[in-house]
This record gives structure tokens, sequence and C-alpha cells, in this order.
């Protein structure tokens, strides 16, 4: 416990990594996932843009990524993360890597969500004569907010585990320090202080989420 109490300092600017490193991630693979996520329900069968073969390799792209263990991906696309970050390790690099894999994770959540509005608030809007990026914005997303809302709390959730093996390729956060200060030093009150800060990061943004996603219901 001294030991923790020796190293706040780094275990606070640990926690702001942690919570730095999800955030950007969320954004990037977020407005990613939501684009996958859409251009797979409009281009499956009797889509407002139905086109099988489109709708089959997107589905082969999201398939062949999703199964994929992250400590193996993020070692895999070091060599794209140098091309377009410019460095294969270190925090930009756990980004690029997790925004990638949070993208596919999340367009197969969105489009299981957008699955589940009522196609006939769908045929409905095509009957006003609304037109197709007009009804996917202002009546697709719209209809499937809560149930999207919960589903990016549920990959916040996982993008703070997943960030914990931002060690593995020099990164920063809670799971590094957990790691070095910890683990390699055989200090338990240390592992445990970042497993704690970790639990406490999930529990307020699943109650955030949940919160949020009851009010968008309630509507």
């Amino acid at each position: 416990m001294d030991r923790l109490v020796e190293l706040q300092g780094l275990f606070w600017q640990s926690t702001l990594e942690t919570l730095y490193i999800v955030g950007i991630t969320l954004a990037f693979g977020g407005v990613g996932g939501l684009l996958i996520g859409v251009a797979l329900y409009i281009t499956r069968k009797n889509g407002l843009l139905a086109n099988a073969p489109v709708s089959i390799a997107l589905n082969l792209l999201v398939n062949f990524f999703r199964p994929i263990p992250f400590v193996i991906f993020i070692g895999a696309v070091q060599p794209l993360a140098r091309l377009v970050v410019g460095i294969g390790i270190g925090n930009k690099a756990i980004i690029f890597a997790l925004s990638l894999a949070a993208a596919f994770g999340i367009g197969r959540i969105v489009e299981q969500n957008l699955v589940g509005v009522d196609p006939g608030v769908i045929e409905a809007a095509r009957a006003m004569g609304a037109s197709r990026p007009r009804i996917i914005v202002g009546v697709l997303i719209p209809e499937a907010l809560g149930p999207l809302i919960l589903g990016y709390t549920f990959v916040f959730v996982a993008l703070v585990d997943m960030s914990a093996i931002a060690g593995v390729i020099g990164g920063g956060g809670l799971g590094n320090f957990a790691l070095v200060y910890g683990y390699r030093q055989f200090n338990p009150a240390v592992t445990w202080g970042a497993v704690i800060a970790i639990v406490v990061i999930v529990q307020v943004a699943q109650f955030a989420g949940n919160l949020l996603a009851r009010k968008v219901l309630r509507r």
C-alpha cells in the first residue's frame, strides 16, 4: 500500500491516459463502426440500397477481423500503424489498432440494432417521399438510438479492457501501470489499485450509458 501511495502521481496520470486512449478510440472507432453498420444494414436483402455483392463483401470483411484476439491484432497491424500514424509502438499505435478493431465490432452492433427498427416506420417515411439519406439520418438512427447507446456503452467497457493490453506495444494507461509497477515488482497492492480504478471507470460508464438510454427510450 505504501508503494501505491508513492506512485499516486503516476497512478492518476495512468488513469487519465486510459480515459484518453479509450475516449479517442471510441470517437474514431465509433464513427467508423456507425458507417460500417449502416452500410451493412442498407445493402442487405430488401434494404434501402440492397446490393448483394457489396453486402457479402462487407460481411466477409467484418467477419474476418472480428474474431482476431486483440493481443495478436495489435502486432499484425503494426506495419499499417507505422504507415498511418508514423509509429508502431506507444499510445498513437494503440489508439490506431483499437480504433480499427472497434470499428468492425461496432459495425456489427449497429447493424443488429438497426435491424430491430420497425420496418413500418421506414416504409412510412418512404411513402412520404423522404430520400434515402434523410431516412437514414432522420428516421433510422433516431429510432434505434436507445439500443445504440447501450451498444456503445458495451463497447466503451470492452475498450477499457482492451486498452489494458497497451503495455504490450509500449502504450500507457492503467494496464501498463499494473504490469510495470505491480506484477513485475511483485506488488499486489499496486496491481489491485489499477484493477479498482478500471472497475470504477467501467461502473460509472455503464451507469451513465444506462441512464441516457432510458431517457431516450422514454421519449
